[in-house]
C-alpha cells in the first residue's frame, strides 16, 4: 500500500544505534530520579509531589501520579521504568514482537512524561522535554529485524534541526559576545557545573575561544540544513553536530543534552558510514499495515504540533527551552543566549556554638558537583543530572530561583534531614545537626596557570557578603 520511498532501508543501523542508545539515556534518567527524588520531591521533599498534586488538575499536568502517590509507589515506578530501560538496552526490543516493543518503549515514555510533570523546578530543563519527545518517537522505531520507517526518521532530523538551530538563534538573538565572538571568554568559567576539564578549556589562548564561538555559529546555524540533503552531505553534517557536542561534553557537565543530541546525530548516519564500525546483518522484512498506517498519523500529527515550534524560531521574540503542550511533544529549544561574566557561588556553613561571637568556627557543607572548597578539582557528572547543584546555580543569580524551596532547604540542614544528605557530598554534621546555619556569596573565578602552580588549588575566591543571615531551627511555641 505504501510506496518505496516511505521505507529507509540504508538507516537500519542508525535506528538500531539511535534505539540503544535511547535507552541508555534512560536508563540514566530512571536512575537519577531514583537517587534524587526523595530529598526534592517526596513526601518530605523540599518541594513535595502530593502538594504540587493537590493545587493541579489531571489536564493542568497529565501525570499517573494524580490515581496515587506514595513515596513507595514513585519509586516503584521508577525501578519499573528503569528494568525496561536496561532490558531494550541489552536488545530485548530487538526480539520481541512489534507490538511489544512499541508497548514498552510506550511505557517508559508514559512514566517518563508523569514525572515530568510533577517534577515542578527540578525537572524544568531543556534535555527533560528532549527526552520526552525523543522517547515518543522511539516508539515507532521498530525493532532491528523490520525495515525501518522513513517518517520516523524525518521526525529525527526535524527533531535534530530544531535543537541546533533554535540553540543557534537564541545566541544570535540574544548577547552581543555571540556576535563578537567572545562569549566563549567567559563560558568556561561561569557554566552551571564545570568539568574536570573546565579549567583548561578556560585558559585556551583567546584567538581560539573565537574560534570556538564562530564554529558553534556554523555547527547550529548553517550545518542543521545539511541534515536534509541528501547523502554524503547528511553524514558530514551529523558527524560535525556529534563532533561538537563532544567538545561540549568534556568541557562541562549539562546532563544528558549532548549526550542524546549524538544520539539524534547517529540517526542521520546511513549504513554506508555506521557498517565500518557495525558489521551486522541488516532487516529485509517490510513492518505490517497497521504499522505503516501509525507511522504515517504520527508524521502528520507532529507536522502539525511544528506549528508552534516554527513560529516561535522565526518570531522576534523568540523563546527558549519551552513545551507547547502538556506532554511535552515537539518543543522549542536552545540555552545560553546569553553569558554570565562573573561567577558567584552560594556556601552554605553551620555551627554548633549555642551563641554566636566573632570567634565562632563555621563548618562548609558540599555539594556533589557544584563548586565549593577550592582545592577541589571540578568532576565529571554528565550525563548524569545532578538538580540540587543546578537550582543552586541559579538561585546564585537570582533569589526568585529558590522561593519554593529554599526556606524548606534550611529547615532541613537544621534537622539533619536524611533524605537530602544524601544530596550532599558533605555534611560537616554527621551525627548531631547544626545549631545555626548561614549562606555567604563568594565570587569564584579560576585560578591562573602561575596560581595553580604555587597553591594547587582550581578557584580562587573572594567573599561578597552574606546571602542568608545566621537562622536556627524554629521551637513550637508551647501551649497552655
Amino acid at each position: 500500500m505504501f510506496p518505496d520511498w516511505f521505507f529507509a532501508p540504508d538507516y537500519a543501523l542508525a535506528r538500531l544505534v539511535v534505539s540503544h542508545l535511547v535507552a541508555v539515556i534512560y536508563t540514566l534518567a530512571f536512575a537519577s530520579a531514583l537517587r534524587q527524588f526523595r530529598g526534592l520531591l517526596g513526601e518530605r521533599g523540599l518541594t513535595p509531589i502530593p502538594r504540587f498534586l493537590a493545587s493541579r488538575t489531571f489536564r493542568q499536568a497529565p501525570s499517573i501520579f494524580h490515581f496515587h502517590y506514595c513515596d513507595r509507589f514513585f519509586a516503584g515506578v521508577c525501578w519499573s521504568g528503569l528494568t525496561i530501560s536496561v532490558a531494550l538496552v541489552v536488545g530485548a526490543g530487538d526480539v520481541l514482537p512489534l507490538p511489544a516493543t512499541m508497548a514498552a518503549w510506550l511505557v517508559l515514555w508514559l512514566i517518563y512524561v508523569s514525572i515530568v510533570n510533577v517534577g515542578q523546578i527540578w525537572y524544568g530543563f531543556g534535555w527533560e522535554s528532549l527526552l520526552c519527545e525523543v522517547g515518543f518517537l522511539a516508539v515507532f522505531l521498530a525493532p532491528s529485524s523490520l525495515t525501518p520507517a522513513a517518517p520516523v526518521l524525518w521526525l529525527l532530523w526535524w527533531l535534530l534541526f530544531r535543537l541546533e538551530f533554535g540553540a543557534g538563534l537564541i545566541k544570535m538573538r540574544g548577547d552581543r559576545c555571540w556576535k563578537n565572538l567572545t562569549c566563549l571568554y567567559y563560558h568556561h568559567e561561569t557554566q552551571p557545573m564545570p568539568g574536570p576539564l573546565s579549567w583548561y578549556f578556560h585558559h585556551l589562548p583567546r584567538p581560539m575561544h573565537r574560534v570556538e564561538a564562530a564554529a558553534n555559529h556554523v555547527t547550529q546555524l548553517l550545518v542543521p540544513f545539511l541534515l536534509f540533503a541528501p547523502q554524503p552531505a547528511k553524514n558530514v553534517a551529523a558527524a560535525i553536530i556529534a563532533g561538537t557536542q563532544l567538545w561540549l561534553m568534556v568541557s562541562g557537565n549539562f546532563a544528558w543534552l549532548n549526550a542524546l543530541t549524538i544520539v539524534l546525530a547517529f540517526g542521520a548516519m546511513d549504513d554506508g558510514l555506521l557498517r565500518h564500525a557495525l558489521p551486522i546483518p541488516l532487516p529485509s522484512a517490510l513492518p505490517p499495515l497497521w504499522y505503516d498506517i501509525a507511522v504515517a498519523l504520527l508524521f502528520v500529527a507532529m507536522a502539525a504540533l511544528s506549528y508552534f515550534p516554527v513560529r516561535n524560531m522565526i518570531g522576534p521574540r523568540q523563546v527558549m527551552n519551552r513545551s507547547f503542550n502538556r506532554l511535552h511533544l515537539v518543543n522549542t529549544y536552545g540555552a545560553f543566549g546569553s553569558v554570565t561574566r562573573l561567577r558567584h557561588e552560594i556556601v552554605w556553613e553551620g555551627t554548633r556554638d549555642h551563641r554566636l561571637t566573632p570567634e565562632t568556627v563555621w563548618h562548609p557543607y558540599e555539594f556533589r558537583g557544584k563548586p565549593g572548597d577550592p582545592g577541589r578539582r571540578p568532576r565529571q557528572y554528565a550525563p548524569y543530572h545532578l538538580r540540587l547543584d543546578w537550582l543552586m546555580w541559579f538561585v546564585a543569580l537570582s533569589p526568585r530561583y529558590g522561593t519554593s524551596w529554599l526556606p524548606n532547604f534550611v529547615d532541613k540542614l537544621l534537622k539533619n534531614d536524611p533524605t537530602l544528605d544524601r544530596l550532599l557530598r558533605r555534611n560537616p554534621f554527621p551525627d548531631d545537626p547544626p545549631v545555626f546555619v548561614r549562606a555567604r556569596m563568594f565570587r569564584y573565578r579560576f585560578t591562573t596557570p602561575a596560581e595553580r602552580r604555587d597553591t594547587g588549588l582550581w578557584w580562587h575566591r573572594e567573599l561578597v557578603g552574606d546571602f542568608r543571615q545566621p537562622v536556627r531551627l524554629r521551637r513550637p511555641a508551647r501551649t497552655r
